[in-house]
């Protein structure tokens, strides 16, 4: 089987000539399907801009992406936006929920987007709410929600087309650490149901949770773990 996520030589510069920065430097990378992978290393370093290219947000400078076996670095804008849709599922550190929206229709829009009939997108929302734990809260919105609790409909939105690859953004940094906590053991929680789980992080704390920990620095790979 392919892997669910494979780079070879990823580069990525922003600007040209003497203003030209490399944000990464010749990334390869390797997830295989099913596993739990943190992306760790400070400021700078290059995770963010290699998680956007992971997530089809943007295009490699050189380089090659596939994506289940696919690849995507030369895909168009639309092309790209089908592959978010239906393959990656992506949690943010800001949520990114729709505030007058309620619970149940943050969860069912991307499968809305996705043409899924509208009996089928209420099914599966309600039963990711179940599965995160907040079915007494699907017809609430989004300020009526702590933190965790609205970290728990990103998950649940990011599962809605049953994406190939879970993308998590600094997942817990707008919680306090025992609320994080909580949030880290669901992500291990689907990462043992069989989703493909990717953290990008700063905390070494946070990245000692996945199986496999790969280490950036000014752009390239510095070191990888396996737990």
């Amino acid at each position: 089987m392919p892997a669910a996520i494979e780079t070879r030589g990823i580069t990525k510069v922003y600007g040209a000539d003497g203003g030209a920065v490399e944000a990464l430097r010749g990334i390869d990378l390797r997830v295989e399907a099913g596993d739990m992978v943190a992306l760790v290393g400070p400021s700078g370093s290059g995770k963010s801009t290699l998680m956007a290219i992971l997530g089809c947000l943007d295009r490699p400078s050189q380089g090659s992406y596939a994506l289940d076996g696919e690849a995507v670095e030369g895909l168009s804008g639309p092309e790209l936006a089908r592959i978010r849709n239906r393959k990656i599922g992506f949690v943010f550190q800001a949520y990114n929920l729709l505030p007058r929206a309620s619970v149940l229709r943050n969860v069912e829009l991307p499968m809305l987007y996705a043409g899924v009939p509208g009996p089928e997108r209420r099914r599966r929302a309600l039963a990711l709410l179940e599965q995160v734990g907040l079915t007494d809260k699907v017809f609430r919105l989004p300020g009526e929600l702590s933190g965790g609790q609205k970290q728990r409909v990103s998950i649940a939105r990011s599962l809605a087309n049953r994406p190939s690859v879970l993308l998590a953004d600094e997942p817990t940094g707008a919680l306090d650490s025992h609320t994080g906590a909580e949030i880290l053991e669901l992500f291990q929680q689907l990462n043992r149901a069989g989703n493909t789980v990717i953290l990008v992080t700063h905390d070494p704390g946070i990245a000692a949770r996945a199986r496999v920990q790969v280490e950036l620095r000014d752009g390239l790979i510095a070191g990888e773990r396996s737990a």
